[in-house]
Parts: C-alpha cells; sequence; structure tokens
C-alpha cells in the first residue's frame, strides 16, 4: 500500500486517462444509501473492496473530512495509517493506493472513512465499476457499460430501496 498526495492522485488518473466517474457525461449510476448499522457498513465496505478490484490496485481518495467533525475519529485512522508507515497528515496525502493483494487493506480504510463521515472515490484500474461515497451516507457506483452495475442493483437495489441484506 502507498499514500499519495492530491497532485499524486490526479497524474495516477491522468496517467490512466481517465477523469473522476462523476465528471464523465452519460455514465450510468447506481445510487446506494448506507445501511443503518455498522456491522453492515462493514460488510458494504467488504463488498466493494472484493468486488470491484479484480485483483488489480485500486486508489481511494478521500476529499471530504471535517464535515462531521465530532463523529471522526482520528486517532484510529492515523494509528491505522501509521502502522503502514506514513506519518503524514490526511491532507497532505489523501491518496490510498491498495496493490491487488490488499482488498483487506481497502475494506478496513473504506469502513473506516464511512464511519467517519468521509466522501472519496474508489476508481480501480479495472475500470469496469468505479464509485464515489459521500459524507451524506451514499454511494454512488460509476460504469460505462450499464451492464456492469447488474451486481450491485442485484445485491443492494437502487436508491428506491434501503440496504437490507444481513450480514
Amino acid at each position: 500500500m502507498r499514500f499519495y498526495t492530491k497532485d499524486e492522485c490526479e497524474d495516477w488518473l491522468q496517467g490512466k486517462e481517465r477523469a473522476k466517474p462523476d465528471c464523465i457525461p452519460e455514465i450510468h449510476r447506481a445510487h446506494v444509501h448506507y445501511p443503518t448499522s455498522p456491522g453492515r457498513i462493514l460488510y458494504l465496505a467488504h463488498w466493494v473492496a472484493g468486488s470491484l478490484m479484480y485483483r488489480d490496485p485500486a486508489l481511494v481518495w478521500i476529499t471530504e473530512w471535517g464535515i462531521w467533525d465530532s463523529s471522526e475519529n482520528w486517532h484510529l485512522y492515523y494509528k491505522l495509517r501509521q502502522s503502514y508507515g506514513d506519518h503524514r497528515l490526511l491532507h497532505e496525502a489523501p491518496g490510498h493506493l491498495f496493490l491487488g493483494h490488499e482488498s483487506e487493506d481497502l475494506a478496513s480504510f473504506l469502513q473506516l472513512a464511512m464511519l467517519n463521515g468521509w466522501g472519496g472515490y474508489v476508481l480501480t484500474q479495472a475500470d469496469y465499476v468505479n464509485a464515489f461515497f459521500s459524507h451524506d451516507e451514499y454511494i454512488d457506483f460509476f460504469a460505462v457499460l450499464d451492464g456492469n452495475l447488474d451486481g450491485i442493483r442485484k445485491e443492494f437495489g437502487t436508491v428506491e430501496h434501503q440496504i437490507t441484506k444481513k450480514v
């Protein structure tokens, strides 16, 4: 795992000739609300990590924090980050590049980001499906091909349905 600055995150995207998915016109989207219990958030984070990476690298780029300041567990985040040997602050290096075999690591960081009320992107090298997770407790999944979102719709429903899958 590596930590990236904002510029390095932008370079990673440009190197793949891509843009943030919510900036792409006419891209297909599936909107999913966060579950209401922490255990289900864990399930969602693991599902995203296990289903979107295809054993290729993925970049988690945190772009929103400090919105719900009283609910953010900075101590836990920085202890987790320091366990990977990085001592920079989130605003100094908001990107988290996970290698293909690090889906469990991605799930842990994504779960913590969701519980902290942060927002950002899950940008996959495979580029079949990418995501934006919001401080407003939802994830938008994006795909150029609408059929790539079928598994998400089957697993979680759409914006009209809250996540009801039991873990």
